[in-house]
């Protein structure tokens, strides 16, 4: 099976958190950038952390740090984009900084549904919510996204639209799939409500 790069997005803004860095932000005494990458670290062969703010932090977490090509704090596509020209495998994942329980099965089960379709990209998706942060995508799609990127798109889903795609279902793991988006959100998960005892138990 091909070898997969893990990209950590952590390149916005953190406007709906009051301008702050997410990823660096803590829960339960370790920032979440922290819980993503004890996640998503034994999934992959490779972790890129994608950030455009901070990168001296972040690198003291171990992985290397790439920020956006395109200026301008322009959305995760910027940040996959950045994943795709450092990978140095076949296949990117890519993952949020906000989504510290994401699922422990994430990559395999979107590279084999990858693989199985022969498609471009998978999507996690949850009921009839795709969730397109949560991508596997072949490298060789890189000068597709970039050409998408230059006539100004923005959209995962519009880039997406014109390839050969496979949504995965992770209905058995629905919880698995939130984010952190506020300061409410994280006061209400570090109080230990809905998705709390996922985040205790990942050591």
């Amino acid at each position: 099976m091909s070898a997969v790069t893990g990209v950590i997005l952590a390149g916005g803004q953190g406007r709906r958190m009051g301008g702050v860095d997410k990823g660096l932000q803590r829960l339960r005494g370790r920032p979440m950038i922290a819980w993503v990458l004890g996640r998503i670290a034994p999934q992959v062969d490779e972790v890129l952390i994608n950030a455009n703010q901070n990168q001296d932090a972040y690198a003291r977490f171990g992985p290397r740090v790439v920020g956006d090509r395109i200026g301008g704090f322009v959305g995760p596509l910027a940040g996959l984009h950045a994943g795709l020209a450092a990978a140095t495998h076949p296949l990117v994942v890519t993952v949020p900084c906000d989504s510290p329980f994401l699922p422990a099965d994430l990559v395999a089960r979107l590279r084999g549904a990858l693989e199985r379709a022969d498609a471009d990209v998978a999507v996690a998706r949850t009921g009839t919510q795709p969730h397109p942060v949560f991508s596997l995508v072949r490298v060789r799609v890189a000068a597709n996204l970039a050409a998408f990127l230059e006539r100004g798109g923005r959209k995962i889903d519009a880039w997406y639209a014109a390839l050969a795609v496979i949504e995965v279902p992770f209905d058995d793991e629905a919880a698995a799939f939130s984010n952190i988006n506020t300061r409410d959100e994280l006061a209400t998960y570090e109080a230990g409500e809905p998705g709390g005892e996922r985040v205790v138990a990942d050591k």
